[in-house]
């Protein structure tokens, strides 16, 4: 069944894995992969689609030493998974057009994803020691269209989300083992070690997930009975084999604290940070927690451009939703009842739990919102999944507890947590339901209708070549290597059109300034002033507190569209 789980996994993602344009970070990706720098692209001139793609062309002179010096100078991301993918571009052959393949990128994301499923399978049974629940964990993860979000981005998530996958499960084993009072096996302690310093090297995230470990431990030792609590010190945080996983593990995140702390100080993360004044932006990351909890599930085509067909989607959602929730509430409380399946519900609950209030002490105590991000929930993703897991297959059996068999939980009341062990005949009906709509959200992802790319840039060339009377000259104002990815984006679909040709390639000016200020514009204005006549210049994100300043350009009224990623304008100048 676990090979029909994967084959499945593999399936949705595999879709149309290179139908959707890359967006910014996807380009850092691929050229940093490379062995490339974004900083070979000329700042503050004209150049050519040529001169803007060159970072995007494999060359065989790029090294692993090359891929690790652009990166730690130029992005805020350790270079595991880069190194990875370096060497997994290697096996491809570039595009026609000379260009490194999106797909190519991309598959090594799918195939970390594909690895995934087996240790989510295994997180499901080490839990609850249910194939049951472990299967549907694995079908869970297989049809989650946030998983198949993550899994096609040529991105490092799926790697780490498979790392973090193993250290729960290495948490789990040792749990059982401090409840069994046995010594933890030293090879599971280096295996933990190993997978939490492998973790933090492919994203600093990973140091989330293993703080959540340990706000786990201590929400399992604090909802413990009270006669075990104290009992023997192998049951309880003196153990020595867990307090040298904690200080090994400790000490691989701190090899990365100054990388870390020189990111904070970024343009790359300015866009997390909120004004603290601005009453919404205290209430944003709450909507948003509640979104990313529901699309780990179920994403029917919201983002479809037919609205009648996202009302509906719209409908269905909710109406599931309010349909399903309350069967899993009475399930989960059943699996609270049960001492066989308590700690475990304890022990993920407390993994998602911990995973949710350090991002929530880091978006209102530090002023950066990691909620804007729905990718970062994957901190805590595979204990949501196994928790579910355990929740679906209890609704599965319809409520094969039996009254005399169940005690409270040890910090409740009998009130509380008194399961209705007769569900109604609707719940093997739910948990299919879930399934089969899990599936149409993971096909929903996969056609661009759901989770749609931060990034149009196919959008804005059909656009231009709509509107367009001359040889195109772009322009943007440029700060980082984001504005470069952008426009590379756009280039990328001049390049591969049918009809592409030296005349119908865009030229690009990246002026180079910071935000709202007067130097890009008068950067513009004088490379304007060299360009030959005729050309159309298009202001693509452009950002400057001035435009174009020339007597020969005139602004065009055209018929605008609503593009992700990109706002526009048009010039004639003759």
């Amino acid at each position: 069944m676990l090979l029909l789980w994967m084959a499945l996994a593999a399936l949705v993602r595999f879709a149309y894995l290179s139908s959707k344009p890359p967006w910014t970070d996807e380009f850092s990706t691929l050229v940093f992969s490379l062995g490339h720098s974004f900083r070979t692209v000329p700042l503050d001139q004209v150049i050519s689609s040529e001169d803007l793609l060159s970072p995007l062309r494999p060359e065989p002179e790029g090294t692993p030493q090359d891929v690790v010096r652009y990166l730690m100078s130029e992005s805020t991301h350790p270079p595991v998974y880069f190194l990875l993918s370096h060497f997994w571009l290697k096996l491809f052959p570039a595009l026609p057009q000379g260009i490194v393949s999106v797909w190519a990128g991309r598959s090594l994301s799918v195939v970390f994803a594909i690895l995934t499923v087996p240790a989510i399978y295994g997180l499901g049974w080490l839990a609850g020691r249910s194939r049951l629940a472990a299967n549907l964990s694995a079908i869970l993860y297989a049809v989650s269209p946030y998983a198949v979000f993550l899994a096609q981005d040529a991105r490092h998530y799926t790697l780490a989300l498979l790392l973090i996958t193993l250290s729960f499960c290495c948490l789990v084993v040792a749990v059982r083992k401090m409840q069994a009072r046995q010594p933890i096996p030293l090879w599971l302690c280096a295996g933990w070690v190993a997978v939490n310093a492998l973790g933090v090297a492919v994203h600093y995230f990973v140091m989330l997930s293993l703080l959540s470990e340990a706000i786990a431990l201590l929400f399992f030792w604090r909802f413990q009975a009270p006669a075990h609590r104290h009992a023997h010190p192998s049951s309880s945080f003196l153990n020595p084999q867990l307090l040298a996983v904690a200080f090994l593990s400790l000490a691989a995140c701190l090899v990365w604290l100054p990388e870390l702390a020189s990111s904070q100080t970024s343009p790359l993360t300015e866009w997390i940070f909120y004004d603290r004044s601005d009453l919404l932006m205290w209430l944003n990351p709450i909507f948003q927690f509640l979104a990313a909890w529901v699309v780990m599930v179920i994403l029917l085509p919201l983002e479809a451009d037919f609205l009648p067909l996202a009302a509906v989607a719209a409908v269905v959602m909710i109406a599931f939703l309010l349909w399903v929730v309350p069967l899993l509430v009475r399930s989960f409380k059943m699996l609270l009842a049960d001492p066989q399946t308590r700690w475990a519900v304890v022990l993920l609950g407390g993994l998602v739990l911990g995973g949710i209030a350090v991002m929530t002490l880091i978006t209102y105590g530090l002023g950066r919102d990691v909620t804007r991000g729905a990718r970062y929930n994957f901190i805590y993703f595979p204990a949501a999944l196994a928790l579910l897991g355990a929740a679906l297959a209890t609704l599965w059996n319809r409520g094969g507890l039996a009254d005399e068999a169940t005690t409270p939980p040890p910090w409740t009341s009998r009130r509380w947590y008194a399961p209705r062990h007769q569900f109604p005949k609707t719940g093997k009906t739910a948990v299919l339901g879930i399934l089969f709509l899990g599936f149409l959200s993971a096909l929903s992802v996969a056609v661009n209708l759901g989770y749609e790319k931060y990034y149009r840039p196919e959008q804005l060339a059909a656009q231009m070549r709509q509107y367009t009377e001359a040889p195109i000259l772009v322009a943007t104002d440029h700060q980082t290597h984001v504005q470069t990815g952008e426009m590379m984006g756009l280039a990328r679909e001049f390049l591969l059109a049918p009809d592409a040709s030296p005349y119908t390639l865009p030229r690009f000016i990246l002026a180079h300034g910071e935000k709202n200020s007067l130097t890009p514009a008068a950067t513009l204005n004088q490379a304007l002033s060299q360009v030959p006549r005729p050309f159309d210049l298009w202001l693509v994100n452009w950002h400057a507190s001035e435009n174009v300043n020339q007597p020969d350009c005139a602004a065009q009224e055209i018929r605008k569209i609503w593009i992700n990623g990109y706002s526009y304008d048009l010039y004639r100048c003759r």
